[in-house]
């Protein structure tokens, strides 16, 4: 260790995490990879090795699951990575880890930065509480649009501001610990030992929770403090009318770290998705402020200062194998015209594949869009609804379904201004061919890849364009 390099071999793993599956790797894998390690990074290899390492359980939204065996201070974002390593999905900086408690039918973020170990110790032995790796497309997005997640009419600031802020004065005001923004409206609040629920009054500050019991009045002696956060976390309810009775879907409860009965939560229902959203995301700034930022830039980062951006930008080139020798294809136009090339033959190949097959299966099965990770055939409206809710209620969410009232169809479940709308695919038949539209024929498309990525690059009758597909992934 005390040497110029440090020699060792290690199986690959995501970049400051050292993982293994429990049934991986319990003999040398037969293809050693030796990595040489240089002196500043020895003492960090020394301490991971020197870790007590324990084994986790994680699950993905079609509930399948994978135990891991990971060391005692790995931290959110370290897990995300090892999955995303292992599944080989696309790192856009959405995937998240859950933490989910069964009993209590709730749910919340766990942030990048906490140590898994340390939420799992807060869990009770016969709890069945659950880690869930998935997307969140909401995670950081208050700090691209803080405007839409913190209506005006709920938001009031102590230093006076001239007009109406901007985002990032906004996000600034939050992040300040010498700033005192503060959340203010009416929630409906379950008493404490029955089960109905009454409408107060709240304020949220740096201080705490509170609720007013004498109308809108904030004068001190007038308000109670509910909740702080100090040793507490903000958590969305799963079925808020089913389980606790509420007058609402859009519950949330903040629950002390170390309590896991129902008579522990501070429940709390919001009329509306957005009401709720601007709760909870002020709730998660105040408990967290800079370290919530930090969380977001920090993946940002690391990809500007890192000379190998990607495989992609730096290792692979188009090349040219048509003719008797191959070529480099220096012309960006020209690649990018082969490389459309090559996708319409790829399709032309496989369809033709299963054309040829003995297999007798509608059309619809033999279509390219089942292979897409944005389809997601027999989904009721119920299910799309959910999905979408869980991968993040931003503008651009969506999904494409089998129509369940109409065989023939298809809907393209979508997300906008946190609302969830259903527009259906017709098909077309004109002179034999068939064709799928939106919009009732006037933009007809060959197939359903191709419609969805034209209303990736254009809205058309849509009230945006299509941004992030719902993905599920099996572990």
């Amino acid at each position: 260790v005390g040497g110029a390099n440090l020699v060792t071999f290690l199986p690959p793993s995501p970049s400051g995490v050292c993982a293994r599956g429990a049934d991986e790797w319990d003999s040398p894998p037969p293809d050693k990879r030796w990595q040489v390690i240089g002196q500043n990074h020895a003492s960090y290899w020394f301490h991971l090795f020197s870790t007590v390492l324990q084994v986790i359980k994680v699950y993905s939204e079609d509930n399948t699951s994978r135990a891991v065996e990971v060391p005692s201070d790995i931290t959110a974002r370290d897990i995300c990575q090892l999955f995303i390593l292992k599944n080989h999905c696309i790192d856009d900086h959405s995937w998240t880890l859950f933490e989910q408690i069964p009993h209590l039918s709730i749910e919340r973020t766990i942030e990048d930065h906490e140590s898994v170990m340390e939420v799992q110790s807060g869990w009770g032995m016969d709890s069945h509480c659950c880690l869930y790796f998935r997307k969140n497309y909401a995670k950081y997005e208050f700090f691209k649009k803080p405007l839409d997640f913190f209506p005006e009419h709920m938001v009031s600031i102590s230093s006076e501001t001239n007009g109406i802020m901007s985002h990032s004065q906004l996000i600034q005001t939050f992040l300040s610990s010498s700033s005192c923004p503060e959340i203010h409206g009416f929630l409906h609040a379950k008493e404490h030992g029955r089960k109905s629920w009454k409408k107060f009054y709240f304020v949220l500050r740096r201080s705490g929770l509170y609720f007013s019991n004498k109308g809108t009045s904030k004068e001190p002696r007038h308000l109670q403090l509910i909740a702080e956060f100090s040793d507490s976390d903000v958590y969305t309810l799963l079925s808020a009318k089913k389980v606790y009775g509420a007058p609402t879907d859009y519950g949330f409860c903040v629950k002390a770290s170390k309590l896991n009965s129902a008579r522990d939560l501070k429940l709390l229902c919001a009329d509306d998705e957005q009401t709720r959203t601007c709760w909870v995301t002020a709730m998660r700034l105040f408990k967290y402020g800079m370290q919530l930022y930090q969380n977001f830039v920090q993946p940002h980062q690391k990809q500007k200062s890192s000379p190998m951006r990607s495989i992609s930008e730096n290792s692979l080139v188009a090349m040219d194998f048509s003719g008797h020798k191959s070529r480099v294809i220096e012309n960006p136009s020209e690649a990018l015209s082969v490389a459309v090339e090559e996708g319409l033959s790829w399709r032309s190949k496989n369809l033709m594949i299963l054309l040829l097959s003995d297999i007798r299966i509608s059309f619809s099965s033999l279509a390219i869009h089942v292979a897409q990770l944005w389809f997601h055939s027999k989904l009721s409206r119920d299910e799309a609804q959910k999905l979408i809710t869980q991968q993040g209620l931003i503008d651009g969410v969506f999904l494409v379904r089998d129509s369940q009232s109409n065989p023939r169809t298809f809907v393209l479940s979508l997300c906008h201004t946190q609302k969830i709308k259903h527009f259906q695919i017709v098909p077309v038949e004109e002179n034999g061919e068939l064709f799928y539209s939106l919009d009732d024929g006037h933009t007809r498309f060959t197939d359903l890849l191709q419609l969805v990525e034209f209303y990736q690059l254009n809205r058309g009758v849509l009230p945006c364009k299509l941004k992030h597909h719902c993905a599920r992934i099996t572990l």
